[in-house]
């Protein structure tokens, strides 16, 4: 490929509204246009690296034994009412009407389709286990997109859906692309992990996140540097911190407070240590009846030592919060603890609440806690002498660095990362509301037992950026590069010989299946290379009349920090790509 016949499209400053680095550099090294809000327009240099990362995906799909189909974007809405997704899925489901007032959706995903074809195709025993994977289109109506394509509102992704006779079956289909998906991360040439997720909305029984590690990630993933365990922070198990509760030792008093109503005021203000002070957060969940009219309000007390922060999900999946929960309203804590935020607490409440206890509160003694009064707090507070034992005690906190790990075989530690991948265990939630059955060897129906795998296709682009940049731009991995060598002939408007020899070592690499790219614009030396060290080629081969005189080239890689001179011949074994 040359320059001249392709489209480079770089700019010295990235628009203003661009916010992450990866959405900069996109912006910068012409790989993306923006068309509205979350809706970008892919430009050539970066649907070059789009077709690569496919390209990887598709291969290792096939190697798994996946069968590609493509499933429509707009999908209609009988299948998803089936599920009760098309209700239930919010404002981030697209919604549209034909010309005839039916209603349809712009598919953020495929479960409904993907269960539908299975339950009119695969009938027997014999057709399964049965693996369909697409790489499709996808829309979610985001609140508020942003970070480029890292959370925008049209992506593409690859989404695959496996289907089993049982759990056994279908948890060997789980571990074959689990086992796919670390093939295609490690060919990205990408550092990321697998780690043990929430199944969250998408619901089933097993799910695994693959994480890109890199400092601006959302996600916090937490890991054993001395075992194998390693999950979401929405998932990683927090044991208790203290072995047994000591017995009392101090007495239970009402203490001065004014103006803190927090843990970390109150503790330094009695120079205790913040782990001593235990916070109060009040949650109330709503019975509705048929109407959706609230018949009944149970709230619920959930006690944290200070310095830990409450786990949402951990929270969501306990006995009368799985319907679902709020912060309950300030009239709601003034009628039940008889203080205003702040100073809230277990002793002396004005009605009855249910107290939830995390597993390392429910050991302490002596803790301080609010008293219920505006700039009051307790200290030597204990259970059982004066205060009642919970209603339940409960891992409901994120761990924090230093924890133990879950596993006994050491410590816990915390970095940050971009969630690009995500394998499911369904289950059979989606054939049970949608009657996917096939018959077994006696000829009766049972439910499929199903599984889905998703890569996000174009944010892998973002979260490959975001770990592999530096001030002067990107670094791409070899595997899904734009161009893996540029050329870069210094002068070949004015020299035969650098001209030539830059059109030979162009043909040479071509013949040898080395995706490269001549730079044949005629740009001044540092222009010509700002662009490339921007785009992030891996490999750039300078050819100039000084050199050629030496018979030498100059070659560096994108992540050298000085070029070396080589022969042709070197340049060539160098770039030459090697076989296995």
């Amino acid at each position: 490929m040359k320059a001249s016949q392709f489209f480079v499209s770089t700019l010295k400053e990235a628009p203003a509204d661009a916010e992450v680095v990866s959405h900069k550099l996109m912006m910068r090294a012409g790989m993306i246009k923006r068309l509205g809000a979350g809706i970008y327009n892919y430009m050539p240099m970066g649907l070059r690296v789009i077709r690569k990362v496919e390209a990887i995906i598709r291969e290792e799909m096939v190697r798994a034994g996946a069968v590609e189909l493509l499933m429509p974007v707009v999908q209609p809405a009988e299948l998803w009412q089936e599920t009760g997704r098309f209700d239930k899925m919010g404002p981030e489901l697209m919604r549209v009407k034909d010309r005839h007032g039916r209603d349809f959706i712009i598919q953020p995903t495929s479960e409904e389709v993907m269960t539908d074809i299975a339950r009119q195709e695969l009938r027997s025993y014999k057709q399964l286990p049965k693996n369909f994977f697409h790489i499709q289109t996808k829309f979610r109506d985001e609140r508020r997109p942003r970070f480029g394509i890292m959370r925008g509102r049209e992506f593409t992704m690859k989404d695959a859906y496996s289907f089993d006779r049982d759990v056994a079956t279908a948890t060997v289909s789980y571990q074959n692309m689990y086992a796919a998906y670390q093939r295609i991360f490690e060919r990205f040439g990408l550092q990321f992990r697998a780690v043990a997720a929430d199944t969250g909305a998408i619901g089933g029984e097993a799910s695994h996140e693959f994480q890109v590690i890199a400092d601006t990630g959302e996600d916090a993933i937490v890991y054993c540097p001395s075992s194998e365990y390693a999950a979401n922070i929405e998932l990683a198990e927090a044991l208790p911190l203290l072995a047994e509760r000591a017995a009392a030792s101090q007495a239970l008093s009402k203490t001065a407070t004014p103006g803190k109503s927090t843990c970390e005021d109150v503790a330094a203000l009695l120079g205790l240590p913040l782990t001593q002070t235990v916070k109060s957060i009040v949650l109330a969940a709503d019975e509705l009846n048929e109407q959706g009219e609230v018949v009944k309000t149970t709230v619920w007390l959930l006690l944290l030592r200070g310095d830990h922060e409450m786990n949402e999900v951990k929270v969501g999946k306990l006995p009368g919060l799985k319907a679902g929960f709020r912060f309950a309203t300030v009239s709601e804590i003034e009628a039940h603890f008889g203080s205003k935020p702040g100073y809230l607490g277990p002793i002396q409440l004005l009605k009855p609440v249910k107290v939830v206890a995390d597993r390392t509160v429910a050991l302490m003694s002596d803790f301080v806690c609010g008293a219920n009064e505006a700039d009051f707090h307790y200290t030597g507070a204990n259970w059982g002498r004066d205060l009642p034992e919970p209603d339940l005690v409960a891992d409901i906190r994120n761990v924090v660095a230093g924890d133990p790990s879950p596993d006994g075989q050491g410590v816990l530690a915390i970095q940050r990362g971009i969630e690009v991948g995500h394998v499911f265990l369904l289950g059979t939630k989606y054939s049970a509301d949608m009657k996917a059955t096939y018959l077994d060897e006696n000829g009766k129906p049972q439910l499929m037992v199903m599984g889905c795998y998703g890569i996000g296709v174009t944010r892998i682009l973002g979260a490959a950026i975001e770990q592999n940049h530096d001030d002067r731009g990107i670094i791409w991995p070899e595997s899904i590069a734009p161009f893996r060598v540029v050329v870069c002939p210094i002068g070949m408007d004015r020299s035969e010989e650098v001209k030539a020899a830059a059109h030979k070592l162009h043909e040479d690499l071509l013949a040898l299946g080395v995706d490269v790219l001549l730079d044949d614009r005629g740009e001044r030396p540092g222009a010509m290379f700002a662009d490339w060290e921007l785009v992030g080629v891996p490999h750039r081969v300078v050819i100039s009349d000084r050199g050629l005189k030496e018979g030498l080239v100059e070659y560096q890689g994108r992540r050298d920090a000085e070029a070396r001179k080589l022969s042709l011949a070197e340049v060539l074994d160098l770039l030459t790509p090697k076989t296995a």
